[in-house]
């Protein structure tokens, strides 16, 4: 079972089943000064404690067991996690271009030089802090609106697409009062500071307007 532990300092995770290559990518990337942890299959690395922190993977395309490409898919089926950079000494134009257009960050056949290498890593782990502050907020949003009562969400999901406080008030049946009332509580509790950021965090919440 997969555990993490909670760790900010940035984490390569290199998965090749030749030990020569995670040495060499090891030392490689140790010397750039990274943090590295290395395995030798896509299962090794399920079966470890993980740290949560910034991450990206430099990933072997073909391995016993499941393949690089095949855990690529298994990861976007759950959504997009880690950044991949796969590295391969037996690629091909067709298999690089799958796995491109199905996220990865680079398609590196060997042999590769160490910049172009060190590159990669670094845009994996810019977009992966992107996607952890992405989720900070959206949790945090996620609390703000669970804090709304039924009716504040009601009332809230009519503001956003543009509706007046009268046409809120016919279509609830509540007087206008009551609905400024509510929109009030609405725009305190989710801290937004105008119309125009509660539609933005009601777009990030995926809330819709009442039928």
């Amino acid at each position: 079972m997969m555990t993490r532990v909670s760790e900010q300092e940035p984490v390569i995770f290199v998965v090749d089943d030749d030990a020569s290559v995670r040495r060499a990518l090891d030392n490689l990337l140790r010397s750039k000064g990274f943090r590295v942890q290395a395995f030798a299959s896509v299962e090794e690395y399920r079966e470890s404690e993980l740290p949560d922190a910034p991450a990206c993977m430099v990933l072997d395309v073909r391995m016993p067991g499941q393949s690089g490409l095949e855990f690529q898919r298994e990861i976007n089926e759950s959504g997009p996690q880690i950044p991949i950079i796969f590295i391969t000494g037996h690629g091909d134009i067709p298999m690089s271009v799958g796995a491109m257009k199905a996220g990865a960050i680079e398609f590196l056949t060997k042999p590769f030089s160490d910049q172009d290498l060190v590159g990669a890593i670094h845009i994996g782990l810019e977009k992966d802090r992107a996607r952890r502050r992405d989720n900070e907020v959206l949790t945090t949003l996620r609390a703000r609106y669970e804090t709304l009562t039924a009716r504040e969400r009601e009332v809230m999901a009519s503001v956003v697409v543009g509706k007046m406080n009268k046409q809120i008030a016919a279509d609830v049946n509540l007087s206008e009062i009551s609905v400024k009332v509510h929109r009030g509580q609405v725009m305190r509790k989710m801290r937004a500071s105008s119309l125009a950021e509660l539609v933005r965090i009601a777009d990030k919440l995926g809330v819709s307007s009442p039928l």
